[in-house]
């Protein structure tokens, strides 16, 4: 198991066994809404980190992004191994730049 497995792993014990302490139980009890609110927040500070050129906050800030991702996952009765399906369905696939959408300058 990897380290995100494991993560996830507690993240559902904590769903299913809720602690008052717990940041992530509150997630769970404010429910969706909240959930997606954190994720727009730590994206906006995963660019911010990274237009700083700052390493040390882009790895803090991903991790960040990384965890509340995995919440929503478990919101939504969904893993980490529906992830990485999907990402092996598009290992090996050329994607042509043609295909999407242009990306502006920030």
């Amino acid at each position: 198991m990897n380290v995100l497995q494991e993560l996830f792993a507690d993240i559902l014990e904590r769903k299913q066994n809720p602690s008052a302490e717990s940041y992530t139980n509150y997630l769970f009890t404010k429910g969706e809404d909240k959930i997606l609110k954190k994720i727009g927040e730590e994206t906006t500070e995963v660019v911010i980190a990274a237009k700083n050129n700052d390493k040390d906050e882009l790895i803090y800030e991903v991790a960040d992004l990384a965890y509340h991702c995995l919440v929503l996952l478990a919101e939504k009765g969904l893993t980490v191994a529906d992830v990485e399906k999907e990402l092996e369905r598009r290992r090996g696939k050329l994607s042509k730049v043609g295909d999407r959408k242009e990306i502006e300058n920030l």
